[in-house]
């Protein structure tokens, strides 16, 4: 067993997890940063993420480039990986999802996502929209590229979490397990904040300072791993040890 084995199995896991919590479906990726080699990242082979074993895990370098591909296919949009973890020396993993619930939020000017429920703190006071066509006109939408994953980069800034117009989402995290709390809480707080609206009247959200406060509990190491177990073991992934 290599020292990263423990990493790469909790990033099978997470793509599970994902997967399981409806984050995402067949599509979309999870990625982390390589501990020891910043300049590089691990990330599926193209796979759906309920499906993914050890064996699909590939590293590749920060322009995405596979170190050793074997053959095996890679997910199209791994420039929202690259750019990001380019920009961000404190990103070290990033989710990339589709979650119903939040693109409502990236199509309309009226409503703006934003922390309302306490495990979603860090989304923070809004959740920036990149839309593809200010920067690049008429597109697939996909980030297939650098640099429109750079202008994604760009877009995202210091936030932990922005909207893709017409398209999904990108989530990020201080480590993997963060990035996979983000995920799944983005996609809570957008249902919960749709309900809301659907009731009508003024919406509270949490205030900055009550984002910090809960920031401090929601990433302490004891709440984190007792979320991590909780989703693992839903996931089916509770006895995984290759």
């Amino acid at each position: 067993m290599s020292d990263l084995d423990p990493l790469l199995r909790d990033l099978v896991t997470a793509n599970h997890i994902l997967a399981r919590e409806g984050v995402t479906d067949s599509l979309g990726h999870v990625s982390v940063r390589h501990p020891g080699r910043a300049d590089r990242f691990f990330l599926s082979c193209s796979r759906s993420p309920q499906l993914v074993a050890r064996d699909d895990i590939m590293e590749l370098d920060l322009d995405c480039n596979p170190i050793d591909q074997r053959g095996r296919p890679m997910y199209f949009e791994r420039p929202i990986h690259g750019a990001i973890f380019q920009a961000r020396p404190d990103v070290q993993s990033v989710v990339h999802n589709h979650a119903y619930e939040t693109i409502p939020f990236g199509l309309t000017k009226k409503w703006t996502l934003r922390a309302c429920v306490h495990p979603a703190c860090a989304l923070g006071t809004e959740v920036p929209v990149w839309d593809s066509r200010d920067s690049f006109g008429d597109t697939d939408l996909l980030i297939t590229d650098m640099e429109r994953g750079r202008d994604l980069a760009r877009g995202l800034g210091t936030h932990n979490a922005a909207l893709l117009r017409g398209h999904g989402c990108v989530v990020t995290g201080g480590n993997l397990k963060e990035a996979v709390l983000n995920a799944i809480y983005l996609k809570i707080n957008a249902s919960l904040q749709l309900n809301a609206i659907q009731m009508g009247g003024d919406i509270t959200y949490l205030s900055a300072g009550e984002i910090e406060l809960t920031r401090k509990l929601v990433f302490h190491e004891n709440s984190l791993n007792r979320m991590w177990d909780y989703w693992k073991h839903r996931a089916g992934d509770a006895t995984m040890t290759a």
